[in-house]
């Protein structure tokens, strides 16, 4: 039985915009199978950052999470598709790109733990909270794939 048709929220952090890497990650996104419903480049402010890492707030490196995230544009993605959730943090890898393995973005491309290239949702629940925090219903476009000829 498929899995659930899902949408997950995938922000690509300031080092895959530095390092020239949007056009490799999309890809692969896409040959997944995957659609990409919503895109949009975006500098975040301090109040978005604390609100979308609300959990680390209190934790010693949160200070680092905000100069991070303000060091150059991101990219944020909604993507839509069967069991999209899961095969997206498949396909990102460990968060401590040591542990990526070879052929996730990370493992292929992350510099660092803290250099880790991508953020995506980790269950339905987050998704639905953090999709509406950076885009509004009007900029997402589902559509059907088909063959045009």
């Amino acid at each position: 039985m498929p899995a659930a048709v899902e949408r997950t929220l995938l922000l690509l952090k300031p080092d895959t915009v530095h390092r020239g890497l949007i056009g490799e990650i999309l890809s692969r996104i896409e040959r997944k199978g995957l659609k990409i419903i919503a895109m949009k480049m975006m500098a975040l402010q301090d109040s978005l950052i604390e609100e979308h890492y609300f959990f680390h707030r209190e934790k010693p490196f949160f200070p680092e999470i905000v100069k991070y995230m303000t060091e150059g544009p991101i990219v944020a993605l909604v993507v839509e598709g069967d069991g999209a959730i899961a095969l997206m943090r498949a396909l990102c890898g460990a968060t401590d790109c040591a542990e990526a393995a070879i052929g996730t973005i990370r493992g292929d491309y992350g510099l660092t733990i803290r250099y880790n290239l991508i953020h995506a949702s980790d269950s339905a629940e987050t998704a639905a909270v953090e999709i509406p925090r950076f885009f509004d219903e009007t900029e997402i476009h589902p559509y059907a794939r088909k063959i045009l000829e």
